[in-house]
């Protein structure tokens, strides 16, 4: 179970949005190489980072903000957020980034994500984004026709490193994560599933926990941990004693 501390990025600043909208963004921190740098020391041991700004655009928005963050801790990285090509999915692993998210062009080109996945085994993770069972792309500005479940089996014996599922009406609210829909989603594939959206106290951990959780490989937590509802030591010594 790999709880993974989250870094949006919106204009080279490091912040959290309100159910992925862009006009509800709060501002945690000026330096993102330093937010990066300060959950290396709390003790997490694998990163996840959003380009938002690049979700919008189709393209890396962020990347010196990345680059900083690359340079300022050795912990493993995923990064998400306007990863819709190879030559982009290429460039982010040559810099050092261990693992690309890909999102809407999941959706959009699953055959990029096959070819990349084969390509660089281990190295390539789907977001799968979920309003109301849909699923959206374009930084959520758009809503899909299919369900998670539908686009997560298509990448069955793909090498897809992960699925990471967030429930978008969750996200950033402090609402709980949605273990429901994820474990209803983990159960159906064999594709290892991450949790996201509305992580918000040390319950949260105890459900990853649970044994009706196990198939689950990790969870994303982003406010609770800046708001300070979250103690990381705490929230690290109850998995690593369940280990």
């Amino acid at each position: 179970m790999i709880l993974f501390p989250a870094v949006d990025l919106k204009n080279g600043q490091c912040v959290r949005l309100e159910q992925g909208d862009m006009a509800r963004a709060t501002v945690f921190n000026l330096d993102p190489a330093a937010q990066a740098a300060s959950f290396a020391a709390q003790g997490f041991e694998y990163l996840h980072v959003v380009d938002l700004d690049g979700a919008f655009a189709g393209k890396p928005m962020n990347a010196h903000a990345v680059e900083a963050m690359l340079k300022a801790v050795t912990m493993p990285v995923q990064l998400g957020g306007g990863i819709r090509d190879l030559k982009t999915i290429e460039a982010w692993l040559h810099k050092g980034i261990t693992r690309v998210i890909i999102g809407t062009a999941a959706v959009r080109d699953p055959e990029l994500v096959k070819g990349a996945a084969k390509t660089f085994p281990g190295r390539v993770a789907v977001g799968l984004d979920a309003r109301d069972g849909k699923v959206a792309v374009e930084g959520w500005a758009e809503t899909s026709h299919v369900t998670a479940l539908e686009i997560a089996q298509r990448f069955e014996d793909a090498g897809v490193a992960a699925i990471i599922f967030t429930d978008i009406a969750r996200d950033g609210l402090l609402k709980g994560l949605n273990l429901d829909a994820t474990i209803a989603l983990a159960d159906r594939i064999s594709i290892p599933v991450i949790a996201s959206g509305g992580f918000a106290s040390i319950d949260d951990v105890k459900g990853l926990l649970e044994p009706r959780a196990k198939e689950l490989a990790g969870a994303i937590v982003g406010r609770a941990l800046y708001d300070g509802r979250l103690d990381p030591a705490a929230a690290l010594k109850l998995i690593r004693s369940a280990a």
